[in-house]
């Protein structure tokens, strides 16, 4: 039986088999583990995949490994350390460069800031009820980065996101609080108010400060 559709024709330079189960299972199992290993911040530049699938190809045909257990122990072992080395680093900037764009941004006409640090400005204003911590709502945003990046967009996929106000990152909790159903703001979330020193990889660096467009539709 054959599971291919005209999307799965497109250019496929390696000519790897993709029409049956075993080809698609394949792939989906590859997908799966690439996601998880970006998501862990690994990238192209310390990862190669030729070698990575050799080593898979390896365990399941039973193969000796090409590498002693303690020589790949070692190798992990300075691995983890490099990239701790650069998440800090990655994390200093972060911060830095969020900490100017708040000190810079609050100076802008029509910018309130909370006792907590979390800025905002009213776009539009709306004249209906403001929810509670115990409420869902429904809203359409659309979330950057300092430097313009998206992340994160309900209006781009054009799907208003419904979700508990108690359970959302501080800052938009603290801001939906202070809303009415039909205002649209624009806050800058602080880290600490967002994802703090976690951050969420692989979009969102530790440490870094947040931008969105919130508009509040209703209360469910």
């Amino acid at each position: 039986m054959s599971f291919a559709t005209a999307e799965d024709k497109k250019e496929n330079k390696e000519n790897i088999d993709l029409s049956t189960l075993k080809g698609k299972v394949s792939y989906g199992i590859g997908l799966n583990i690439g996601s998880v290993l970006k998501n862990q911040g690994m990238n192209l530049d310390n990862v190669d995949p030729k070698i990575l699938g050799r080593a898979i190809a390896d365990v399941f045909e039973g193969k000796e490994p090409l590498v002693s257990p303690a020589t790949l122990q070692l190798a992990m072992q300075e691995f983890q350390r490099n990239m701790a080395k650069a998440q800090k680093t990655k994390a200093e900037q972060s911060r830095k460069a969020g900490d100017k764009y708040l000190a810079e941004n609050k100076k802008k006409k029509g910018v309130i800031v909370t006792k907590s640090g979390l800025q905002y400005e009213i776009i539009k204003k709306g004249d209906g009820a403001t929810p509670k911590s115990s409420d869902t709502v429904k809203t359409h945003y659309h979330g950057t980065l300092i430097d313009g990046t998206v992340f994160d967009s309900s209006v781009a996929r054009d799907m208003p996101a419904t979700f508990p106000v108690g359970r959302v990152i501080a800052g938009w909790t603290e801001a939906l609080q202070l809303m009415k159903v039909g205002d649209k703001w624009k806050l800058t979330i602080p880290s600490e108010l967002a994802y703090g020193k976690r951050g969420s990889p692989p979009k969102i660096a530790p440490d870094s400060v947040l931008v969105f467009e919130i508009e509040l539709l209703g209360i469910e």
